[in-house]
């Protein structure tokens, strides 16, 4: 895992990115974490083998100048993990600002996109690219007065697909780490009753332990591990998917049905689908 390993964390300054860094760094691997406030990173700096750079992937001239400061490093990276996100604005769609909404959109997808656009001209040359997006809460069911955040995530999940589909030099997927316990859920209890039902959800899960960061670390290894041919394009379950103790069950399960994991519409219901439409 480790030798000139170089990984590259979008928001390592804290919570999960922060905990994937180190994990990285005490396996002995190169690691570059953005981050917006210096002093977020000013402890990072007893580790050698870590440099941090400043990035708001909400501004594109932030990310150019992050992708800039990167490249001078001379040190290409070999993997990509997007550890960004917000979950506001919380509440109802039509009772929520429209460019917070937007911002949040931006934050959670676009700007995440962007700063992989920027640095995939600087990735290592002659081999699999790796990145990682995290996705949420409501990829695969309704997740209400959370909205922004559901569709964005969405969004990288679908884009994880086309860019697979694009980029035969790059093992993108998209995880889902379950409850961890950050600093997001914080959001969800300044908002108070605009969160619905989630708020009693995340106020019982800040009682239990949440999933651990060792198992997103390892969850992310898996996937970098098993490459492109498995989780490409995929959309993955850090707690629901069975990948411990090899999944190699899983592994196969993946490389033989191409469309696993991935946003698919249902097949229509036995008889004439064509007939059935064309009387409707």
């Amino acid at each position: 895992m480790a030798g000139e390993r170089n990984v590259f964390i979008l928001g390592g300054s804290a919570d999960i990115g922060r905990s994937l860094a180190e994990r990285y760094l005490a396996a002995g691997c190169r690691v570059t974490v953005t981050y917006r406030r210096r002093e977020a990173v000013a402890d990072l700096a007893r580790y050698p083998l870590l440099h941090s750079i400043a990035c708001d992937v909400s501004d594109s001239a932030s990310i150019a100048a992050a992708a800039a400061q990167f490249e001078a490093q001379g040190r290409p990276w070999d993997d990509f993990l997007s550890c960004v996100g917000t979950m506001e604005p919380i509440g109802p769609f039509f009772g929520t600002s429209p460019d917070a909404w937007q911002r949040s959109i931006h934050v959670n997808a676009l700007g995440q996109l962007h700063a992989l656009h920027a640095l995939y001209p600087h990735r290592r040359p002659g081999r699999m690219a790796g990145a990682m997006f995290l996705a949420g809460g409501g990829t695969n069911n309704p997740f209400r007065n959370y909205s922004a955040y559901a569709a964005s995530k969405i969004m990288l999940i679908k884009m994880a697909e086309l860019l697979d589909d694009e980029c035969p030099d790059l093992n993108v997927f998209v995880l889902g780490p379950g409850f961890v316990r950050t600093k997001i859920h914080d959001e969800t209890l300044r908002s108070g009753e605009k969160a619905g039902g989630n708020l009693a959800k995340t106020r019982a899960f800040l009682t239990t332990q949440g999933t651990s960061h060792d198992d997103i670390f390892q969850c992310v290894e898996w996937c970098f591990v098993q490459g492109r041919d498995v989780v490409g394009g995929r959309n993955l379950s850090v707690v629901h998917d069975p990948w411990r103790n090899g999944g190699a069950a899983l592994a196969t399960a993946l490389r033989n049905d191409r469309d696993l994991y991935k946003l698919r519409r249902r097949q229509d219901l036995s008889g004439d689908a064509v007939a059935t439409r064309s009387n409707s």
